[in-house]
């Protein structure tokens, strides 16, 4: 929504996603209210801190936009990090406060409901953007990444749809983070990192950042690759090759890397691209 459909290159998009982490269990933990009601106060909160922050950021664009971005989702990062009166746990996190989960999703005898929980949670968010950028207000969006000047010509002020833009997707994000709380059973640092803001950014570029299966597709092909290079690397096939090969080989990241330089030197518009030109031909 933010880069694909209105232009807006944020790097700080970890820090929606964290507020509705930390926030969730923080409500859950210090205000004994249920899950589903502290998901909801901390995507609440997130939507009025991303007001907030977007009148502050949006006024920049570009590559002043992204580093503003980027600027505010470390300040949270090195804040939880630091932490001086340890309200997030630091490095070691924070533990999900099970006891105001519901019963559906306590235990692991319970752990499919939250895979279909996940997964419901993930067909809602791409409804409500594919329903958004469909709407008038879409098409301002897309009509502000194509040239942002002539939408100001034709009497329209930019700067409240980039807001909404903004907005929208800082609270899918946190309400996604919401549920990670869950999947991964707490808080902990690595979702305010500047690592995982890049990595969305990647996701979408993966996938082709024109369509919103296309970024769906990059997030699941991402996943993918995350959790299996790591069992590539350690394979007998990679440790029996010299060093010069296995060594760099034998490190994930590289070979994300590099599949993700080629794919950018011959689908410059992403895995979606590829299915599009096979359709057409």
């Amino acid at each position: 929504v933010i880069y694909g459909h209105t232009g807006m290159l944020s790097f700080g998009h970890a820090l929606p996603f964290a507020f509705g982490v930390y926030g969730t269990n923080l409500v859950m933990i210090h205000w004994e209210l249920s899950y589903p009601v502290a998901a909801v106060v901390a995507v609440a909160a997130t939507v009025v801190a991303a007001t907030v922050l977007g009148s502050v950021a949006l006024r920049a664009s570009g590559t002043a936009l992204a580093m503003v971005t980027l600027a505010f989702a470390e300040a949270f990062h090195l804040l939880v990090l630091i932490d001086p009166p340890r309200i997030f746990g630091r490095e070691e996190g924070l533990a999900l406060a099970s006891s105001q989960l519901p019963d559906w999703l306590r235990g692991v005898v319970n752990t499919r409901n939250v895979y279909w929980m996940a997964l419901a949670t993930a067909v809602v968010v791409f409804l409500v953007a594919r329903r958004v950028t469909r709407s008038r207000a879409g098409r301002v969006f897309a009509a502000i990444r194509e040239n942002e000047a002539r939408v100001e010509l034709l009497g329209l002020r930019p700067f409240p749809y980039k807001l909404a833009s903004f907005v929208l997707a800082s609270g899918l994000a946190a309400l996604c983070g919401a549920v990670q709380l869950v999947v991964v059973r707490g808080a902990n640092l690595s979702s305010t990192s500047a690592t995982f803001s890049i990595s969305i950014v990647v996701m979408v570029v993966l996938g082709g950042s024109g369509r919103l299966w296309s970024a769906a597709l990059g997030g699941f092909v991402y996943g993918i690759l995350t959790l299996r290079l790591s069992s590539v690397a350690t394979s007998d096939a990679i440790e029996s090759l010299p060093n010069v090969l296995g060594g760099p080989l034998s490190q994930p990241l590289f070979v994300l890397g590099t599949l993700f330089v080629v794919l950018v030197m011959f689908a410059p518009a992403g895995i979606g691209s590829l299915f599009r030109a096979r359709r057409r031909g």
